[in-house]
């Protein structure tokens, strides 16, 4: 995960891409998980309402553990079991109960690719995409630039380097990757495009599992300025919630996050994908390094959305944190 400001990148995709398939299956190997869960005092609704618009802080909890390292989320998936599911940059995945419910039965198991190397550019999970018909997910993986799928038992069925990915380079590459509702997928790189340009990221459409269709039509993500796109989440009308975070400070770190909104139709091939502001991160709320956002349909027509931070493995300096937000689809910004 990169933690500075945009740098330069490199020259635009080529034309070609290189896949492969596991040539035999990968095991995965779990151990139950014992977590404490406190629960964070929440700024006057006034102060919410300020910062996070239609957003509706419902809840925000630190996540600890006594013998086991939980720390390093980068991606969030809410599965139909009632359960979140959280992947780290080193290939960590904790399966735990949504809050305010108990801190029990929850699970960690350790990813097993079939790449032969074992450094963190080959276990650097940053994204994920789900698919909650099949229960299949996609990992997008920074420090190898290559994606690999994942059945619901996380066990790999396939992986491909995408040409559009090949020079995104080792720190700075997918944070954001989300299947739409039509099965295509959208991936975009942390940074901008170059130093002198602070609001235009590079971007991939894919027309369909990345796997099995991995030649990508390039476009561009715009978002605020001086901010890098950590995660996204598509919402059921077709928008996406965008996940930005800018460092502010390095030591100790602190940082500023925001959430856009942007539409899913309005993506074309070799266009600009604008969005627009719908919420800020500051430093008067419960927050740290959010990096991972999803989002799934709750009561009354609202969307819970739940953000999760990147302590860095530094649980001395920075926190585990889990947010629940609701809102309803009607008041975020634009039409639908």
């Amino acid at each position: 995960m990169r933690r500075s400001l945009p740098l330069v990148t490199l020259a635009f995709p080529l034309l070609w891409a290189t896949w492969a398939r596991s040539e035999r299956p990968q095991t995965v190997q779990g151990a139950d998980a014992e977590l404490t869960i406190e629960r964070q005092k929440l700024p006057a609704r006034p102060v919410l309402d300020a910062y996070l618009g239609p957003l509706r802080l419902e809840g925000a909890w630190q996540y600890r553990s006594p013998n086991q390292r939980i720390s390093g989320y980068s991606a969030l998936v809410a599965l139909k079991d009632g359960r979140l599911r959280a992947f780290s940059d080193s290939g960590e995945v904790l399966s735990f109960p949504r809050p305010p419910g108990p801190g029990s039965g929850a699970r960690t198991v350790s990813l097993r690719f079939s790449l032969p190397r074992n450094d963190k550019a080959g276990r650097d999970v940053e994204s994920v995409a789900f698919d909650p018909k099949t229960g299949r997910q996609w990992v997008a993986l920074e420090g190898s630039n290559r994606i690999v799928r994942l059945s619901p038992k996380l066990r790999e069925t396939g992986h491909v380097h995408p040409a559009g990915m090949a020079r995104w380079g080792r720190n700075s590459g997918a944070e954001a990757m989300a299947r739409l509702r039509d099965g295509r997928f959208v991936v975009i790189r942390e940074v901008t495009t170059s130093i002198l340009e602070s609001r235009r990221h590079e971007a991939l459409l894919f027309a369909g599992d990345p796997v099995d269709h991995p030649v990508a039509q390039a476009f561009h993500f715009e978002g605020p300025d001086n901010f890098s796109v950590v995660d996204m989440a598509v919402l059921p009308d077709g928008r996406a919630l965008v996940l930005m975070r800018r460092l502010l400070w390095p030591l100790p770190m602190r940082y500023a996050g925001r959430i856009v909104l942007a539409d899913t139709a309005q993506i074309r091939p070799g266009t600009v994908w604008r969005s627009t502001p719908v919420a800020s991160l500051a430093s008067v709320l419960p927050g740290d390094n959010f990096e991972a956002i999803a989002a799934v349909p709750g009561k009354d027509g609202r969307i819970v959305v739940w953000l999760m931070s990147d302590d860095n493995a530094m649980r001395v300096l920075q926190r585990t944190l889990l947010w629940k937000l609701s809102v309803h689809p009607a008041d975020l910004p634009g039409p639908r």
